[in-house]
């Protein structure tokens, strides 16, 4: 497995939405349209990685503020099935990743 590729490839499916399933938590879920809509915009421009947040250097864990809440994103890896785990997160051909969206509140 390639940390490069997976890097690349969780960034690209964070900024575009592409390539795999975005979710997002109930206490997200129940928040204004134009709160919702303002965190997906902050998750697509996240760019503050470090070795805090980002331990594997992977870009698949975040965190921002927004209308006074503190929340969290991370991107897990599934087979294409959505059954286990993938056996390998370089291979798009064989992951698919899910994005969540939470309350830090809700972890």
């Amino acid at each position: 497995m390639s940390k490069n590729r997976i890097r690349e490839l969780n960034d690209a499916f964070r900024r575009t939405f592409r390539g795999g399933r975005v979710m997002m938590t109930s206490g997200v879920y129940e928040l204004p349209d134009c709160v919702k809509a303002e965190a997906l915009v902050q998750l697509t421009k996240f760019s503050e990685f470090s070795a805090d947040n980002d331990p594997h250097d992977e870009h698949d864990f975040g965190s921002f503020n927004l209308v006074g809440r503190k929340f969290f994103w991370k991107i897990d890896y599934y087979d294409k099935d959505l059954v286990n785990g993938s056996e390998d997160p370089s291979d798009p051909e064989r992951t698919m990743r899910v994005l969540t969206l939470m309350l830090a509140g809700e972890y």
